[in-house]
């Protein structure tokens, strides 16, 4: 099965709001993404604002393609992306003193916040992802809740340390992956995911995408951004 590419340009939009000004243009960095072969693009819409604004979620939702948007289930996020009309959502926790999204949800203690935003983003025809830990529990409660696929968090295989250390957390991440498509669920993998370590993940069962944003954007830096998003492609294709 073919694993799509999905390019979150955040830090594209880090660039522009660090001189308050219009460049990079958003637009741009979407197309160029896509001409490399990004099968998705991504933004995240946080309550704080930073670094996107809600025009250009609006902006990246009007473009040709697919864009995918992450949000919290903060009810004034979720009725912007009701009439931003992103073809998808990912549900993410969010703390105001967080640099970037540190995990996936404690379904448990959020179960009731976020399967309203769940209905809510589903009856306006919204494809609904919820960003969890590679658990059996986080993926059960995530189809109990109504959610369409899961996005596991590949932040501890990212980190873990040696290769013994890495299979256990690749395994982890396998074992919720067979447990979601048991369920139902359309299975994705995001976060901390960068060139030297996708290549495992992208051999997982039953996956659907991956979803990267920093490393591409970093790598941009020096082989500009079309052969960054190609390289990636080539690496998960």
């Amino acid at each position: 099965m073919k694993i799509k590419l999905g390019v979150n340009i955040d830090h594209v939009a880090t660039l522009r709001e660090a001189r308050g000004a219009s460049d990079p243009d958003l637009a741009q960095a979407a197309a160029a993404c896509r001409q490399a072969g990004a099968d998705v693009i991504i933004a995240h819409l946080r309550q704080d604002r930073r670094p996107m604004q809600e025009a250009d979620v609006f902006k990246l939702c009007a473009l040709r393609g697919a864009t995918h948007l992450e949000i919290s289930a903060d009810p004034e996020i979720v009725a912007i992306a009701r009439r931003a009309r992103p073809g998808s959502v990912c549900l993410v926790p969010e703390s105001s003193s967080e640099l970037t999204t540190q995990g996936g949800w404690d379904l448990k203690a959020s179960a009731k916040a976020v399967g309203r935003a769940i209905e809510r983003l589903k009856t306006a025809g919204i494809e609904v992802s919820l960003l969890v830990e590679p658990e059996a529990a986080n993926v059960r409660l995530a189809k109990f809740l109504g959610a369409d696929l899961v996005e596991l968090g590949a932040s501890a295989y990212a980190r873990a340390k040696g290769k013994g250390r890495a299979a256990e957390e690749l395994e982890r991440l396998e074992l919720a992956g067979y447990l979601a498509d048991e369920m139902g669920l359309g299975l994705h993998v995001g976060h901390s995911l960068d060139y030297h370590n996708v290549r495992p993940v992208a051999r997982m069962a039953h996956l659907k995408a991956v979803h990267i944003g920093f490393s591409i954007i970093a790598r941009a830096l020096f082989v500009g951004l079309k052969p960054a998003v190609a390289e990636m492609k080539r690496l998960v294709a």
